[in-house]
């Protein structure tokens, strides 16, 4: 009986006594695999005409259709931007080229060989296989997998090394040049995002409570972008809600942005246009920051580059790697030290110095003691 169905099978054997013992054997494995969970028809019995009838639905499901479903699931727990970058993902790669592979037969050597024919880099290579590995993971805490088969593995080709991970922060000139090209609350928001080193999609977020003016800083909690729909989420990491020290600078663009939102107590930086909260970094980019740097003269990069100069800015002062990272947002300075290492000033003839001083007059202290 397999679920609550007779089954008979025949098998090629001549019906001996040792024969029929052999039989009888393997009918109580077989009961006993059904006991436990673990017998699959189709495996048993292949050429049974009832193998299709019992194989699991996963066995029948397509990439397409678990990627789907796999989808809807994850919109209710992630951020809506990681969510659109899954969707895009999904719909504009992953079933186009392995959605009609069922889920089952998927194998590494398929996926390696799809990998291979992209013309793309090795960033782009890697998040296709962030999106599928995650996705098989769940496929395998379902069971509708026994081993994710991209575990432990992960696909690349060698490649040019990156240009310092697209920092090319803006010079002092730079920056005068860009701020003299705005004016009211277009000019407040740059100056801002250069002396706080924000993201974009936490600039515009910012509401007057997240102020603190006693204090001198401001609390970053949450972020917008376009895929939220005009919604502020809670940042992605606990290292992303932090407070950021108010720099001089930083301070007085809020002290002049106050003339224009401060009364309403919503959020701080509005798009002129409008008179509305920015919908993310795309708006900012098209109607205010392109047409001021064309303005300025000052050589074309995108808005975020503001933050890679406000990092700049900071370590070539000689301000501590691990204020820089939590300012900023990360979890330790180990991504700051290899991104913006070369800003960081070098040891000169007087490194050590103040270590020798202050163990110096430990010492001095000892002796006098003795």
């Amino acid at each position: 009986m397999y679920r609550g169905v007779r089954c008979r099978e025949r098998i090629t054997l001549k019906p001996t006594a040792t024969n029929l013992k052999k039989a009888e054997q393997h009918k109580a494995a077989i009961e006993h695999a059904i006991s436990i969970g673990h017998f699959d028809y189709s495996v048993t019995f292949p050429g049974s005409p009832r193998a299709a009838k019992f194989a699991p639905e996963a066995s029948r499901e397509t990439v397409n259709g678990f990627l789907t479903r796999w989808l809807d699931a994850k919109k209710k727990h992630i951020a809506s931007s990681t969510f659109e970058g899954y969707r895009k993902m999904v719909e504009l790669r992953l079933v186009p080229a392995l959605g009609d592979h069922l889920l089952v037969d998927l194998k590494r050597k398929i996926v390696r060989d799809w990998l291979d024919s992209l013309l793309v880099s090795n960033k782009t290579l890697s998040n296709i296989q962030s999106c599928l590995r995650s996705a098989l993971n769940d496929a395998c805490d379902e069971e509708l997998l026994e081993v994710n088969p991209l575990a432990g593995w992960t696909y690349s080709r060698k490649e040019a090394p990156p240009k310092d991970d697209d920092v090319d922060p803006f010079s002092a000139d730079e920056q005068a040049a860009i701020l003299s090209a705005l004016n009211g609350q277009a000019r407040n928001l740059v100056q801002f995002a250069l002396w706080s080193g924000l993201r974009t999609s936490e600039l515009v977020a910012l509401d007057w409570g997240d102020v603190d003016w006693i204090r001198g800083e401001v609390v970053i909690s949450k972020a917008m972008t376009q895929a939220a729909g005009g919604v502020a989420e809670m940042t992605k990491t606990s290292a992303g809600r932090r407070s950021v020290k108010l720099l001089r600078p930083a301070l007085e663009a809020l002290k002049a942005q106050k003339a224009h939102t401060f009364l309403a107590d919503r959020e701080i930086f509005q798009n002129p246009r409008t008179l509305e909260r920015w919908a993310g970094d795309q708006p900012i980019r098209k109607t205010m920051w392109m047409p001021a740097m064309k303005k300025s003269g000052v050589r074309y990069r995108r808005p975020y580059q503001t933050r890679h100069t406000y990092a700049s800015m900071m370590l070539s002062a000689g301000e501590h790697p691990m204020w820089v990272a939590k300012q900023m947002g990360h979890t330790d300075w180990t991504m700051i030290a290899r991104v913006y290492g070369h800003w960081m000033p070098s040891a000169d003839s007087t490194a050590g110095t103040k270590a020798e001083l202050a163990f110096a007059r430990i010492e001095d202290t000892k002796t006098a003691r003795t």
